[in-house]
């Protein structure tokens, strides 16, 4: 390990520490708003895009603690990501059983208003976020910051997808566009799942 992983500055400290507040925030709202519109709308493409948010704010309060924390947390880091990444197996199975009773007629997909606004600020907010994360993850030379900077990524391309359910369903009236959309996310949690228990492995900062 470099001495620039070991040892950032006290000003890469504290922008470190001031985007992951950032995100600690906003995925709080993300995943609050998210799962309550998927209640209420019996969305599986909401409940998708919900349960990843709140594995990511789990993810971030992992490395807001890791930069935050004087002592060695490398084994507790490689824990957390395979807890996460688990998780991440555990939402891509609701998601499927979820969009089947939703195909198969059983629980119809309602529009939501509210899912499709926070979609959209999530579609323009978390790409810039992952930007700015990754630009410091190289300046602190950080394997988890990166990792959670491609986790912010993700959640922006799931946004995109999840919101083409929401308005098919708006516009056109179409409730299968939803759990459809829904399942497209599938590949793509299931992706970030085995990423994260891979990547703990050999991850060290």
């Amino acid at each position: 390990m470099s001495i620039a992983a070991a040892s950032p500055t006290p000003d890469l400290l504290r922008r470190v520490v001031r985007l992951q507040m950032i995100t600690l925030v906003w995925m709080s709202v993300e995943a609050t708003v998210a799962l309550g519109a998927a209640w209420m709308s019996r969305s599986p493409v909401l409940l998708g895009f919900g349960g990843d948010s709140a594995i990511e704010l789990f993810s971030a309060a992992i490395v807001l603690w890791r930069f935050r924390s004087k002592s060695d947390s490398a084994e507790s880091e490689r824990l957390a990501a395979r807890v996460a990444g688990g998780l991440l197996f555990v939402l891509a199975v609701s998601v499927i059983v979820s969009s089947g009773l939703a195909i198969l007629g059983y629980r119809e997909p309602q529009p939501s208003t509210v899912g499709i606004i926070l979609l959209i600020v999530a579609a323009v907010g978390m790409p810039w976020l992952a930007s700015q994360k990754r630009k410091l993850a190289t300046r602190v030379v950080s394997a988890s910051l990166r990792a959670d900077a491609t986790e912010s990524a993700l959640c922006g391309y799931l946004s995109l997808i999840a919101l083409a359910g929401l308005l098919a369903n708006l516009i056109f009236h179409a409730s299968w566009a939803d759990p459809i959309a829904a399942l497209a996310l599938v590949p793509l949690i299931t992706r970030e799942g085995w990423k994260a228990i891979h990547g703990s492995r050999h991850c060290c900062n």
